[in-house]
Protein backbone atom coordinates (compact mmCIF):
# COMPACT_ATOMS: atom_id res chain seq x y z
CA UNK A 1 0.00 0.00 0.00
CA UNK A 2 1.49 3.43 -0.92
CA UNK A 3 2.13 5.71 2.05
CA UNK A 4 1.14 9.15 2.44
CA UNK A 5 3.05 12.01 3.91
CA UNK A 6 0.74 15.32 4.21
CA UNK A 7 1.05 18.45 6.52
CA UNK A 8 -1.36 18.92 8.96
CA UNK A 9 -1.33 22.61 10.51
CA UNK A 10 -4.41 24.33 11.77
CA UNK A 11 -4.58 27.80 11.01
CA UNK A 12 -3.30 29.21 14.40
CA UNK A 13 -0.09 27.62 14.45
CA UNK A 14 2.10 29.95 14.58
CA UNK A 15 5.26 28.48 15.97
CA UNK A 16 8.25 26.10 14.82
CA UNK A 17 7.64 23.08 17.04
CA UNK A 18 6.81 19.83 14.94
CA UNK A 19 5.83 16.36 16.20
CA UNK A 20 6.19 13.68 12.88
CA UNK A 21 3.78 10.85 13.37
CA UNK A 22 3.46 7.79 11.36
CA UNK A 23 0.25 6.17 11.45
CA UNK A 24 -1.44 2.72 11.04
CA UNK A 25 -5.18 4.17 11.07
CA UNK A 26 -6.75 6.29 7.92
CA UNK A 27 -6.46 9.95 7.70
CA UNK A 28 -10.37 10.21 8.11
CA UNK A 29 -9.53 8.85 12.01
CA UNK A 30 -6.45 10.62 12.81
CA UNK A 31 -6.15 13.68 10.69
CA UNK A 32 -9.48 15.39 12.61
CA UNK A 33 -7.51 15.01 15.86
CA UNK A 34 -4.30 15.90 15.00
CA UNK A 35 -6.02 19.06 13.48
CA UNK A 36 -7.77 19.51 16.64
CA UNK A 37 -4.27 19.08 18.58
CA UNK A 38 -2.60 21.67 16.90
CA UNK A 39 -5.04 24.25 17.34
CA UNK A 40 -4.98 23.71 21.08
CA UNK A 41 -1.31 23.52 21.35
CA UNK A 42 0.23 25.42 18.43
CA UNK A 43 2.53 22.60 17.38
CA UNK A 44 2.57 21.65 13.95
CA UNK A 45 1.86 17.97 12.87
CA UNK A 46 3.43 15.66 10.32
CA UNK A 47 1.80 12.44 9.57
CA UNK A 48 2.66 10.09 7.40
CA UNK A 49 -0.14 7.22 6.51
CA UNK A 50 -0.03 3.58 5.69
CA UNK A 51 -0.50 0.14 6.85
CA UNK A 52 0.34 -0.51 10.18
CA UNK A 53 2.61 -3.46 9.75
CA UNK A 54 3.99 -1.97 7.15
CA UNK A 55 5.06 1.48 9.27
CA UNK A 56 6.91 -0.54 11.89
CA UNK A 57 9.12 -2.52 9.25
CA UNK A 58 9.87 1.06 8.01
CA UNK A 59 10.30 2.52 11.46
CA UNK A 60 12.61 -0.14 11.98
CA UNK A 61 14.35 0.15 9.07
CA UNK A 62 14.93 3.62 9.01
CA UNK A 63 16.57 2.70 12.66
CA UNK A 64 18.49 5.96 14.21
CA UNK A 65 17.21 8.23 10.79
CA UNK A 66 13.62 7.71 11.69
CA UNK A 67 12.22 11.15 11.58
CA UNK A 68 9.01 9.61 13.64
CA UNK A 69 8.04 10.68 16.92
CA UNK A 70 4.89 8.98 17.50
CA UNK A 71 3.69 5.90 16.25
CA UNK A 72 0.23 4.84 16.27
CA UNK A 73 -0.97 1.49 15.28
CA UNK A 74 -4.28 -0.33 14.11
CA UNK A 75 -3.51 -2.56 16.43
CA UNK A 76 -1.21 -3.71 19.03
CA UNK A 77 0.41 -6.24 17.26
CA UNK A 78 2.76 -3.98 15.22
CA UNK A 79 3.46 -1.01 18.18
CA UNK A 80 4.32 -4.49 19.98
CA UNK A 81 7.20 -5.09 17.27
CA UNK A 82 8.41 -2.05 17.82
CA UNK A 83 8.39 -2.21 21.92
CA UNK A 84 10.65 -6.03 21.61
CA UNK A 85 13.18 -4.25 19.06
CA UNK A 86 13.26 -1.72 21.83
CA UNK A 87 12.42 1.68 19.19
CA UNK A 88 10.23 2.87 22.04
CA UNK A 89 10.51 4.94 24.74
CA UNK A 90 8.67 5.06 28.20
CA UNK A 91 5.27 6.58 28.79
CA UNK A 92 4.47 8.72 31.42
CA UNK A 93 3.08 7.16 34.70
CA UNK A 94 0.63 10.18 34.77
CA UNK A 95 -0.64 9.16 31.14
CA UNK A 96 -0.43 5.40 31.81
CA UNK A 97 -2.57 5.70 35.07
CA UNK A 98 -5.66 6.91 32.64
CA UNK A 99 -5.82 3.88 30.93
CA UNK A 100 -6.67 0.56 32.90
CA UNK A 101 -3.68 -2.08 32.83
CA UNK A 102 -5.14 -4.23 30.40
CA UNK A 103 -4.92 -1.88 27.51
CA UNK A 104 -1.52 -0.83 27.47
CA UNK A 105 1.51 -2.29 27.96
CA UNK A 106 3.33 -3.98 31.02
CA UNK A 107 6.43 -1.91 30.75
CA UNK A 108 4.50 1.42 29.71
CA UNK A 109 5.80 1.41 26.19
CA UNK A 110 2.72 2.04 24.48
CA UNK A 111 -1.01 2.39 25.55
CA UNK A 112 -4.76 2.04 23.94
CA UNK A 113 -6.40 5.04 22.61
CA UNK A 114 -9.33 3.25 22.05
CA UNK A 115 -11.20 -0.27 21.44
CA UNK A 116 -12.96 -1.92 19.53
CA UNK A 117 -14.61 -5.61 19.22
CA UNK A 118 -14.64 -8.75 16.89
CA UNK A 119 -18.27 -9.35 15.95
CA UNK A 120 -20.10 -10.84 13.30
CA UNK A 121 -22.20 -8.91 11.32
CA UNK A 122 -24.83 -10.35 9.27
CA UNK A 123 -27.81 -9.28 7.51
CA UNK A 124 -31.28 -9.84 9.63
CA UNK A 125 -33.36 -10.60 6.07
CA UNK A 126 -31.10 -13.56 5.03
CA UNK A 127 -30.01 -14.54 8.71
CA UNK A 128 -32.39 -15.87 11.73
CA UNK A 129 -30.38 -14.90 15.19
CA UNK A 130 -31.18 -18.15 16.55
CA UNK A 131 -28.76 -19.67 13.28
CA UNK A 132 -25.74 -17.70 14.78
CA UNK A 133 -22.76 -19.54 16.51
CA UNK A 134 -22.01 -19.92 20.02
CA UNK A 135 -18.15 -20.04 19.05
CA UNK A 136 -16.78 -18.32 15.91
CA UNK A 137 -15.20 -22.02 15.50
CA UNK A 138 -18.51 -22.92 14.05
CA UNK A 139 -18.00 -20.92 11.55
CA UNK A 140 -16.39 -24.19 9.25
CA UNK A 141 -18.99 -26.12 9.88
CA UNK A 142 -21.49 -27.37 6.75
CA UNK A 143 -24.14 -25.08 7.51
CA UNK A 144 -22.41 -22.14 7.07
CA UNK A 145 -20.95 -23.02 3.86
CA UNK A 146 -20.62 -19.82 1.32
CA UNK A 147 -22.57 -17.63 4.05
CA UNK A 148 -19.12 -15.90 6.03
CA UNK A 149 -16.97 -13.33 4.49
CA UNK A 150 -13.39 -12.76 6.30
CA UNK A 151 -10.96 -9.90 5.30
CA UNK A 152 -7.54 -12.19 6.11
CA UNK A 153 -4.90 -9.05 4.93
CA UNK A 154 -6.37 -6.73 7.61
CA UNK A 155 -5.00 -6.31 10.68
CA UNK A 156 -7.17 -6.87 12.96
CA UNK A 157 -8.19 -10.16 11.24
CA UNK A 158 -4.89 -10.66 12.20
CA UNK A 159 -4.52 -9.63 15.62
CA UNK A 160 -7.79 -12.19 15.93
CA UNK A 161 -5.55 -14.68 14.59
CA UNK A 162 -2.58 -14.30 16.45
CA UNK A 163 -4.99 -14.34 19.78
CA UNK A 164 -6.36 -17.62 18.52
CA UNK A 165 -3.10 -19.54 18.16
CA UNK A 166 -1.78 -18.17 21.88
CA UNK A 167 -4.76 -19.05 23.35
CA UNK A 168 -6.04 -22.53 21.30
CA UNK A 169 -2.55 -23.44 19.80
CA UNK A 170 -1.37 -23.66 15.96
CA UNK A 171 -2.60 -26.49 15.13
CA UNK A 172 -6.37 -25.40 15.66
CA UNK A 173 -6.08 -22.06 14.42
CA UNK A 174 -4.25 -23.64 11.06
CA UNK A 175 -7.59 -25.99 10.83
CA UNK A 176 -9.97 -23.25 11.63
CA UNK A 177 -8.46 -20.99 8.83
CA UNK A 178 -8.47 -23.89 6.38
CA UNK A 179 -12.19 -24.82 7.61
CA UNK A 180 -13.08 -21.35 6.58
CA UNK A 181 -11.24 -22.02 2.68
CA UNK A 182 -12.99 -25.63 2.01
CA UNK A 183 -16.45 -24.05 3.71
CA UNK A 184 -16.22 -21.25 0.89
CA UNK A 185 -15.41 -18.35 3.22
CA UNK A 186 -15.77 -15.43 0.91
CA UNK A 187 -12.86 -12.74 1.10
CA UNK A 188 -12.95 -9.21 0.94
CA UNK A 189 -10.34 -6.31 1.19
CA UNK A 190 -11.77 -4.70 4.87
CA UNK A 191 -14.35 -4.26 7.44
CA UNK A 192 -15.76 -1.99 5.19
CA UNK A 193 -16.42 -3.43 2.18
CA UNK A 194 -18.15 -6.50 4.12
CA UNK A 195 -20.85 -4.44 6.01
CA UNK A 196 -21.52 -3.06 2.37
CA UNK A 197 -22.11 -6.83 0.97
CA UNK A 198 -23.63 -7.88 4.27
CA UNK A 199 -26.28 -4.55 4.34
CA UNK A 200 -26.90 -5.55 0.11
CA UNK A 201 -27.56 -8.91 1.09
CA UNK A 202 -24.19 -10.28 -1.32
CA UNK A 203 -23.23 -12.19 1.58
CA UNK A 204 -25.37 -13.62 4.57
CA UNK A 205 -22.73 -12.49 7.30
CA UNK A 206 -19.07 -11.53 8.01
CA UNK A 207 -16.19 -11.25 10.76
CA UNK A 208 -15.46 -7.65 11.37
CA UNK A 209 -14.99 -4.81 14.12
CA UNK A 210 -18.02 -3.35 15.78
CA UNK A 211 -18.09 -0.09 14.64
CA UNK A 212 -17.97 -0.20 11.14
CA UNK A 213 -21.66 -1.46 11.24
CA UNK A 214 -22.95 1.85 13.86
CA UNK A 215 -21.40 3.70 11.24
CA UNK A 216 -23.42 2.21 8.43
CA UNK A 217 -26.65 2.13 10.49
CA UNK A 218 -25.68 5.82 11.26
CA UNK A 219 -25.75 6.71 7.00
CA UNK A 220 -28.61 4.34 6.75
CA UNK A 221 -31.06 3.19 10.08
CA UNK A 222 -32.97 1.43 7.52
CA UNK A 223 -29.55 -0.85 6.71
CA UNK A 224 -30.54 -4.71 7.31
CA UNK A 225 -27.33 -5.41 8.81
CA UNK A 226 -26.44 -6.15 12.41
CA UNK A 227 -24.18 -7.10 14.87
CA UNK A 228 -23.74 -10.36 16.77
CA UNK A 229 -21.42 -10.73 19.57
CA UNK A 230 -20.00 -14.20 20.65
CA UNK A 231 -21.00 -15.42 23.87
CA UNK A 232 -18.90 -16.48 27.20
CA UNK A 233 -15.88 -14.90 26.03
CA UNK A 234 -15.51 -16.53 22.79
CA UNK A 235 -12.25 -15.41 21.00
CA UNK A 236 -14.27 -14.46 18.13
CA UNK A 237 -15.76 -11.23 20.31
CA UNK A 238 -11.91 -10.40 20.89
CA UNK A 239 -11.55 -6.51 22.34
CA UNK A 240 -8.79 -4.91 20.08
CA UNK A 241 -7.20 -1.66 21.03
CA UNK A 242 -5.99 1.28 18.66
CA UNK A 243 -2.22 2.03 20.41
CA UNK A 244 0.42 4.84 20.20
CA UNK A 245 3.78 4.79 21.39
CA UNK A 246 7.00 7.76 21.53
CA UNK A 247 9.90 6.57 19.22
CA UNK A 248 13.58 6.34 21.30
CA UNK A 249 14.94 8.11 18.61
CA UNK A 250 12.30 11.12 18.70
CA UNK A 251 14.23 14.59 18.76
CA UNK A 252 11.09 16.08 20.45
CA UNK A 253 10.17 13.36 23.36
CA UNK A 254 8.24 16.04 25.60
CA UNK A 255 5.86 17.28 22.24
CA UNK A 256 5.27 13.66 21.77
CA UNK A 257 4.59 12.77 24.94
CA UNK A 258 2.17 16.17 24.38
CA UNK A 259 0.14 14.34 21.38
CA UNK A 260 -0.19 11.32 23.80
CA UNK A 261 -1.83 12.96 26.83
CA UNK A 262 -3.72 14.63 23.96
CA UNK A 263 -5.15 11.38 22.44
CA UNK A 264 -6.30 10.39 25.99
CA UNK A 265 -8.04 13.64 26.96
CA UNK A 266 -9.68 15.72 24.63
CA UNK A 267 -9.14 12.84 21.40
CA UNK A 268 -11.56 10.20 23.71
CA UNK A 269 -14.66 12.48 22.87
CA UNK A 270 -13.94 12.45 19.20
CA UNK A 271 -14.04 8.20 19.48
CA UNK A 272 -17.30 7.88 21.51
CA UNK A 273 -18.98 10.52 19.46
CA UNK A 274 -17.34 9.88 16.22
CA UNK A 275 -16.45 7.10 15.14
CA UNK A 276 -18.28 4.64 17.80
CA UNK A 277 -15.28 2.91 19.08
CA UNK A 278 -14.86 2.84 23.09
CA UNK A 279 -12.73 5.44 24.57
CA UNK A 280 -9.81 3.72 26.88
CA UNK A 281 -9.44 6.61 29.14
CA UNK A 282 -10.99 6.79 32.54
CA UNK A 283 -14.06 8.70 33.02
CA UNK A 284 -14.79 9.18 29.31
CA UNK A 285 -18.23 7.20 28.94
CA UNK A 286 -18.63 5.40 24.84
CA UNK A 287 -21.67 6.37 22.95
CA UNK A 288 -24.78 5.61 24.07
CA UNK A 289 -25.38 3.55 21.11
CA UNK A 290 -23.01 0.89 22.11
CA UNK A 291 -23.69 -2.30 24.18
CA UNK A 292 -21.90 -1.79 27.45
CA UNK A 293 -18.56 -4.22 27.71
CA UNK A 294 -19.97 -5.37 30.97
CA UNK A 295 -22.88 -6.72 29.57
CA UNK A 296 -21.23 -7.72 26.09
CA UNK A 297 -19.08 -10.11 27.88
CA UNK A 298 -15.79 -9.53 25.47
CA UNK A 299 -12.37 -11.48 25.19
CA UNK A 300 -9.61 -9.48 26.41
CA UNK A 301 -5.83 -11.07 26.05
CA UNK A 302 -2.22 -9.88 27.15
CA UNK A 303 -1.52 -7.86 23.88
CA UNK A 304 1.85 -7.87 24.34
CA UNK A 305 2.29 -11.67 23.13
CA UNK A 306 0.58 -10.14 19.77
CA UNK A 307 3.82 -8.14 18.55
CA UNK A 308 6.29 -11.31 18.22
CA UNK A 309 3.32 -13.96 16.43
CA UNK A 310 2.35 -11.16 13.38
CA UNK A 311 5.04 -13.20 10.82
CA UNK A 312 3.75 -16.76 12.25
CA UNK A 313 0.37 -15.69 11.67
CA UNK A 314 0.31 -14.19 8.22
CA UNK A 315 2.37 -17.80 7.23
CA UNK A 316 -0.74 -19.80 9.00
CA UNK A 317 -3.11 -17.16 6.92
CA UNK A 318 -1.40 -17.96 3.34
CA UNK A 319 -0.44 -21.81 3.86
CA UNK A 320 -4.40 -22.22 4.73
CA UNK A 321 -5.06 -20.74 0.74
CA UNK A 322 -6.86 -17.48 2.36
CA UNK A 323 -3.71 -14.29 1.18
CA UNK A 324 -2.36 -12.18 4.90
CA UNK A 325 -1.56 -9.56 1.93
Amino acid sequence: MAVVLGLVVASCAGGDETVTVYSGRTENLIGPILEDFTEATGIEVEVRYGQSADLALLIDQEGDRSPADIFISQSPGAVGFLAGKGKLRPIGEDVLGLVPGEFRNANGMWVGISGRVRVIVYNRELVDPSELPASVFELTEERFRDRVAVAPANGSFQDFVTAMRETHGDNATLAWLEGLVANDARTYASNTSIVQAVGRGDVPMGLVNHYYNFRAKAEDPGVASENYYFPDRDIGSLMIVTAIGVLSTSDVPELADQLVEFMLGEAQRFYSEKTFEYPLAAGVAPSSVLPPLSGVGVATYDFDRLGGGLERTKELIDESGLESS
